[in-house]
């Protein structure tokens, strides 16, 4: 007779082992099904239980890694600080309820746009859009080289290369100058382009004032999810020029050796603006500016701008809003902003997104107008640079033809990197938010709403000549599709709820 358990594990039996174990994995499960879900969508809730239960150890490493899309507490607390500001700045803002008088669902959303991120509509100003690479890049440089006051750089990346250093020596002559340069970027998207270290040294030596977005530096303590980036991409030159749109500082290629050897290249938007809005983009600057380095930037540094920023009174100024959005605030801004502008609509919808990766509030609003009789069009890469995101995409496709709306395929080498929409004839919006669900919840984004036909016809103009460069997709050539690509779609589309 044996009286001692055949296996033992640190003299406990295999068979209390297997018992703690089941304890443990069923506390895991139970704490999941109450905590994950909280305040979280639906979705999101859904793809990481989906994820804790399939896959457990895994699946709770990447929620303790990834699964707060909150920035920390003490960023938290400095986002508080930024709101009360700028509402002091948004009380000394030249702006007008009368601006968002027409066409008449607009006010209504020109007030949500204040109360989530701040800034009203303001009146007066002017804006030209460049989809050039090198002509938008020549253009920011050269009002770099007429900055008498100051400049403020923000990119999503920033990197010095061989198409780039002419922005750098620019910065480099406005300091010599006496003008002060001041620049943020993020981190870890920065830190990624080859010569990072050489880049951060130019822009030592050459005397400006230069700071990380968002750093991950642990042995500082400075920590937070990985995967919340500052995505925003602007330039303020003396308060009275702005930048805004979707281009990095970095070449077409954006370096990567895969990228070269397809022969990648990227198709951006930009837009030149002038008047009072210049001030609440500058606004954006300092607020990130004091997230990152607690100096609040006052004397000499108006965040309503210098110079030329008086009210445009010439026919057809345009009104502007900038909606700030991300993990500071409490709601998706940017998300907001587009469902009211897709239920809104009435006679046309044209989106234009190299991520359009929705969530079930975006797509029902999209299919929903095509439903009641508004055309949409969607314009998207014939292929795509990342490839969870690329296929998540594709998943959307089928229900998206089926409804009716019109997916063109920007072709190939081509990366259709710019984000943008237009509603019926007088109002569009553009700046670095994609329409997916990173944009949504995790990145800190910057849009802006114009409201103007002069300004719209522009934009139709570009989006005219996305037409005539790509094709149609229809919904007879999608259902031939391989099984394998629909699966690696829908797997994809079940990853990118994780957030």
């Amino acid at each position: 007779m044996i009286d001692e358990p055949i296996f033992e594990i640190f003299g406990i039996s295999i068979g209390l082992w297997a018992i703690v174990l089941f304890t443990i994995d069923l506390a895991v499960r139970v704490f999941a099904v109450i905590y994950v879900p909280r305040n979280r969508l639906p979705t999101a809730g859904m793809a990481w239980l989906l994820a804790i239960f399939f896959i457990p150890f895994l699946g709770i490493l990447l929620f303790l890694l990834i699964g707060n899309p909150k920035l920390p507490r003490q960023r938290r607390k400095r986002q508080d600080d930024i709101n009360s500001y700028i509402a002091t700045v948004v009380a000394e803002l030249p702006h007008d309820e009368s601006l968002a008088a027409q066409p008449d669902w607009l006010p209504s959303l020109a007030y949500l746009n204040q109360n989530l991120g701040g800034f009203p509509m303001l009146g007066g100003n002017s804006a030209e859009l460049d989809h050039g690479y090198a002509s938008s890049l020549q253009s920011m440089i050269d009002d770099i080289e007429a900055a008498t006051s100051w400049v403020h750089v923000e990119f999503y990346i920033l990197c010095q290369d061989d198409t780039t250093r002419p922005f750098f020596d620019a910065l480099e002559r406005a300091v010599k100058r006496g003008v002060p340069v001041r620049v943020l970027f993020d981190h870890v998207a920065s830190f990624r382009t080859p010569g990072y270290h050489a880049m951060t040294r130019r822009l030592t030596e050459m005397g400006a004032d230069w700071h990380r977005m968002l750093p991950l530096d642990p042995l500082k303590w400075k920590w937070q999810r990985p995967d919340l980036r500052n995505h925003r991409k602007l330039l303020v030159v003396d308060g009275s020029i702005g930048w805004i749109g979707s281009q990095n500082i970095i070449d077409r290629s954006y370096n990567k050796r895969k990228n070269i050897e397809r022969g990648l290249k990227w198709q951006e938007l930009q837009a030149r603006v002038r008047g009072p809005v210049v001030g609440a983009i500058n606004a954006i600057f300092l607020t990130d500016w004091y997230s990152e380095t607690d100096d609040l930037l006052t004397d000499g540094n108006d965040p309503r701008g210098e110079g030329d920023v008086t009210q445009d009174e010439r026919p057809g100024g345009l009104a502007c809003q900038v909606v700030p959005s991300g993990p500071g605030f409490e709601g998706e801004n940017n998300l907001r902003l587009f469902l009211g502008l897709l239920w809104a609509a009435q006679k046309r919808i044209v989106i234009t997104s190299p991520y359009f990766v929705p969530d079930e509030s975006l797509l029902f609003a999209v299919t929903t107008a095509v439903q009641r009789g508004v055309p949409v069009d969607l314009f998207v890469s014939e292929i795509g640079d990342q490839a969870l995101v690329y296929h998540a995409q594709r998943s959307y496709y089928e229900a998206l033809l089926r409804a009716g709306v019109r997916i063109f395929l920007y072709p190939k080498p081509y990366i259709l990197h710019a984000k943008h929409f237009t509603i019926d004839d007088e109002v569009a919006v553009l700046g670095s938010s994609n329409m997916d669900m990173r944009s949504f919840g995790l990145n800190l984004e910057i849009s802006l709403l114009v409201r103007g036909e002069t300004f719209v016809k522009d934009m139709r103009a570009i989006e005219d000549h996305y037409r005539r460069r790509s094709r149609e997709l229809t919904l007879d050539e999608w259902m031939k599709q391989p099984l394998r690509s629909t699966v690696l779609d829908n797997l994809a589309r079940l990853s990118s709820a994780l957030q």
